[in-house]
């Protein structure tokens, strides 16, 4: 007869081990009950040394929680919404929570149908978030909601957002400090919520020594070729660029280069969110700015923890961006 291997530990050999009823091992491994912080650090430990797992089913039951956050998100590229999970896991994973993305890919049908499996599965929280940073419509369910990069029309929600004025503005003040006096901003469609913050916040910064007004088009490598050629017939003499995204400062650098205009050393350009695929294969590399998505991912999964422990922090917070300087403003 085949001899069996050896068993896994059970709950009542973490609790003989710790020297405490099996019960307060259920209490210290699950954060539950009213129990000194040295005896859940004394069952935690004979836990690490018997290499006992929690069975998550019952952890679930004992707590009367999933242990499970939905992320419900429009952006189907995961452009923006990959790196908000990503940092968000890093927050939840401590709490050994898991996370469920959907993709409703803009149809509201099928973000209701992902609503109703949700709250069916009674996941303990939902971060909503998307592609784009028009704030959007509250969803309605029965469970905390943080709204992350796209925020709630309803102050009373938690949202996380950008601060695309502060992150525009900060290019700016790079190229004035280099010595730039002669700027052009390019950027998105004139009715995107994050090409006007930029256009503004360009315009504030820049004040006297910005060249004309704010060109809007689309987000992307054509629109910013085609603007260089009509800024360049009304304005030859201007010294920099600030684009509304690294795909159109990609398109600026490219045609200038066919025109014949060196990067930076006659005109200096600067993109808008850091994204490699673009930022980094430009000819030369982009000076842009990270809108440090992981970092909004983290702060929203902390404020849903804190809304799912009854402890909620209604209302919007904007997180800085950062400059990423690179060959494009700085030369080789």
């Amino acid at each position: 007869m085949a001899s069996r291997g050896p068993s896994l530990p059970r709950i009542t050999d973490v609790a003989a081990l710790a020297g405490v009823s099996t019960s307060t091992a259920s209490k210290a491994l699950n954060d539950t009950g009213q129990l000194r912080e040295e005896t859940r650090q004394r069952v935690r430990r004979a836990a690490e040394q018997l290499g006992f797992t929690p069975d998550s089913r019952g952890r679930a039951l004992s707590s009367g929680r999933s242990f499970t956050v939905g992320l419900i998100t429009t952006d189907s590229s995961g452009r923006f919404s990959i790196p908000i999970m990503l940092g968000a896991e890093d927050t939840l994973s401590a709490g050994e929570m898991a996370l469920v993305l959907c993709d409703t890919r803009d149809d509201p049908l099928r973000e209701q149908h992902y609503l109703r499996s949700l709250v069916s599965r009674r996941v303990d929280g939902i971060i909503v978030t998307g592609r784009r940073t028009e704030p959007r419509a509250p969803i309605d369910v029965p469970i905390p909601v943080v709204y992350a990069f796209s925020p709630s029309t309803d102050p009373a929600d938690i949202s996380v957002i950008v601060d695309d004025h502060g992150g525009a503005a900060s290019t700016v003040q790079h190229l004035l400090s280099l010595g730039r006096r002669r700027i052009a901003h390019i950027t998105g469609p004139a009715t995107h919520h994050s090409a006007q913050v930029r256009a503004a916040a360009a315009v504030a910064t820049a004040g006297s020594s910005l060249v004309g007004e704010p060109m809007h088009g689309e987000w992307s490598e054509r629109w910013g070729r085609h603007a260089v050629d009509v800024l360049l017939r009304s304005n030859p003499e201007i010294d920099a660029v600030s684009c509304g995204s690294d795909q159109i400062a990609r398109g600026v650098c490219d045609r200038l280069r066919e025109l014949g205009r060196s990067v930076p050393d006659d005109i200096a350009v600067t993109g808008y969110d850091n994204w490699s695929v673009m930022a980094l294969a430009s000819r030369p590399p982009l000076t842009t700015v990270d809108l440090e998505l992981e970092e909004l991912g983290r702060r929203t999964a902390n404020l849903l923890l804190d809304a799912i422990a009854g402890s909620p922090h209604p209302g919007e917070m904007a997180l800085p961006t950062r400059l990423v300087t690179r060959e494009s403003t700085l030369g080789t």
